[in-house]
Formats: structure tokens, C-alpha cells, sequence
């Protein structure tokens, strides 16, 4: 059983019906402000592209405005898909946060290019296929560009050219590989890098993931031991019912995106308790309220604490998925900011 536990926030920045863009950010950056007050350890931003539901569209715009309104806790990319973008962007953008804010950024890395191939062909002119491939090769550049060294590339004239993600830098970001497969499983552990699986939404595989990366681990030079945390999406309230109702608008518009139905904005409580479902739908919702962390805080979390022992963690890294009621203020994201409340009073020093 694991008896010391952090915990930290993935957040993809829900934007509900009844917010603008910029009022789902404001709700976003006092959620984060009171995971550090807390003393919650870091706060990670996703990357999706084109959604209704989702303002979290570039994580180092977004890493830079969070940190610069916190003071404590550590802000990174849950993650930056790579195959959209060029390393030595990526690897400028961290270097330039990392000298901002020192000590403070996380750079997780993903492979999948997380879009679809409109969206991969506006954010790249290179086929998401080929920067699929070249995943591992891009990992190595990113990580050696960040390097207060530098890296020496050769060129086709024999000579060799010297680079650096920033002039002179002090310190590094911290670099994870995120994955949702075996494969990523295998390359974090070549690598020795620290290594996330997506439990959040691949759970059925997470057991033989981390089995992988533990197993083939080879120590580099700035991990020694495999170093991973465990995700979950969570909704934790004062009542379980309470919980339930404030999950309910995420699992509906999980259930319809995995239905092929049109995606809108993230629904209010009140317009989640009078949608009309299929059958389909109403199955995947309950597989997914047994598999998220929904109820009082008590129960909430002793299940956190029995998963962390199960799956061999002293991190957990929750999305708070509750979304909100009609009359809450547009700026404001009360069932999440009290969720991180409820979990910090059983689970934090």
C-alpha cells in the first residue's frame, strides 16, 4: 500500500455552453492557482485542436500563462503532440519557459499526432505517417537541443553544425514520454526517460504498460530508476450524488464522441440531466462511472490510495471532469476547485 501520495492535474480546459473561450481560461487559471495553493505537485495542459468542448489547443501558450499566475507548482504538457510540430520549435518554446520559470516546466511528449489529418497537414506541411516514424529520432534532437551543450548536427558538406534550443541555459526541462501503448512503453524505458500511460482513457492496458517499462529500464543520465505516475479522471464532491451529476456532462460527451455524434460544447448539469441517450450511449456512461473516481471524498480517496498501491505510484494526476450548473458564473469552475479541495484534505500533508 503506498502511504505517501502526491497528486497533480491533467486539465484540458472544458469550455460549457455557457462560456466563451476566454471564460473557460479564467476558470482554468484559478483552478491551477488553488492546486498550488494546495500543494498539489504539477499541472499539465493537453493538446487537442478543433473541439467545441476544448480551449486546451497549444500547451506552451497555455504552461506560460499558468505558471506565470503561480508561484509553486510545476506546469507542463499532458502532452505536446510532436509529430505536429517541428523539434527545434518545440525545444526553443521549453527552453525559453524553462528560463522563465526554472525548475517549474515539464515537457511531456506524445506520439500519436492526436488530430485529424487536416488538422496534422495545417499544423505541418510534412505527412503525419513519416513524423510518426521518426518519433524516436525527434525525442533525441528535443532532448539534446534543451542540453546546456547543445547539439552538433553533421551536414552534407562533412562539416558540423552547433545548436542550441537558447543560448545559455542554467537548467532543463523535465522530459516524459506519454503513451497510451506498448510501444511507448518500450521506448521510455530504452531511453530512460520518466513514462506516463494514459490510464484516463486506455485502462484496460496500464498493468501491462508499466510491467514493460519497469522490466526493461535502462538508467541514463538523468534517471536512474523508472519514474512514473497513474491517471484518472475524477469527480469528487460532498455527496455522491452530487459527484454523479457533476460527471455526468463529460461521460455524455464521451459517450457521444465514441458514437460518432457531432461534438458541442460541454453541458451544463441541468442540460445533461434532460438529455435524451441512446441505449449505447447509457452502457458506455456506466462502464465509465465504474472505471472514474465519482463520490464523496472519503471514498474518492480510498480507492485513489488502493490504485496508487495496485499500480506501484507516489503520484496521481487526476482530470477533474466536473463540469458545472447553470447559474455558476461563466469565469468560475466550482465543482473542480472543489474537488481538488476534498482529495487535498484526505490525501495531502
Amino acid at each position: 500500500m503506498t502511504t505517501s501520495l502526491s497528486l497533480s492535474v491533467l486539465d484540458l480546459i472544458p469550455v460549457r455552453s455557457t462560456q466563451s473561450s476566454a471564460d473557460a481560461l479564467a476558470a482554468s487559471v484559478a483552478l491551477a492557482k488553488r492546486a498550488d495553493d494546495l500543494g498539489f505537485t504539477r499541472y499539465w495542459v493537453a493538446e487537442h485542436h478543433n473541439m467545441p468542448s476544448v480551449a486546451s489547443t497549444n500547451p506552451p501558450v497555455l504552461i506560460g500563462i499558468l505558471a506565470s499566475q503561480t508561484s509553486r507548482i510545476r506546469v507542463g504538457s499532458g502532452g505536446v503532440m510532436l509529430p505536429n510540430h517541428a523539434p527545434l520549435v518545440i525545444a526553443e518554446q521549453f527552453g525559453l519557459l524553462e528560463a522563465a520559470f526554472p525548475g517549474r516546466i515539464d515537457l511531456g511528449l506524445g506520439r500519436a499526432p492526436g488530430s485529424d489529418p487536416i488538422i496534422t497537414a495545417l499544423l505541418r506541411s510534412t505527412g503525419a505517417v513519416s513524423e510518426v516514424n521518426d518519433f524516436p529520432r525527434n525525442i533525441g534532437d528535443i532532448t539534446a537541443l534543451l542540453h546546456p551543450e547543445g547539439a552538433a548536427f553533421e551536414l552534407t558538406s562533412g562539416k558540423s553544425y552547433e545548436l542550441r534550443a537558447t543560448p545559455s541555459a542554467q537548467t532543463v526541462p523535465e522530459v516524459w514520454l506519454l503513451g497510451s501503448s506498448e510501444y511507448s512503453a518500450h521506448l521510455a524505458a530504452e531511453r530512460g526517460m520518466p513514462y506516463v500511460f494514459a490510464n484516463h482513457f486506455s485502462g484496460d492496458s496500464t498493468t501491462h504498460a508499466l510491467n514493460v517499462y519497469r522490466r526493461e529500464f535502462t538508467p541514463s543520465e538523468t534517471l536512474a530508476a523508472p519514474r512514473t505516475f497513474l491517471t484518472l479522471n475524477a469527480s469528487v464532491a460532498d455527496t455522491a450524488e452530487e459527484a454523479m451529476a457533476l460527471a455526468l456532462p463529460q461521460m455524455q460527451h464521451m459517450a457521444k464522441l465514441r458514437s460518432g455524434v457531432p461534438l458541442s460544447a460541454l453541458s451544463t448539469v441541468e442540460e445533461a440531466a434532460a438529455a435524451e441517450l441512446t441505449p449505447a450511449q447509457r452502457e458506455m456512461i456506466e462502464r465509465m462511472s465504474a472505471n472514474w473516481i465519482i463520490g464523496d471524498a472519503q471514498t474518492a480517496a480510498s480507492r485513489i490510495r488502493d490504485l496508487a498501491g495496485q499500480f506501484g505510484v507516489d503520484e496521481v494526476m487526476l482530470q477533474p471532469v466536473a463540469s458545472a450548473h447553470a447559474a455558476d458564473g461563466p469565469t468560475t469552475t466550482p465543482g473542480r476547485i472543489r474537488a481538488l479541495e476534498l482529495l487535498a484534505a484526505e490525501l495531502l500533508p
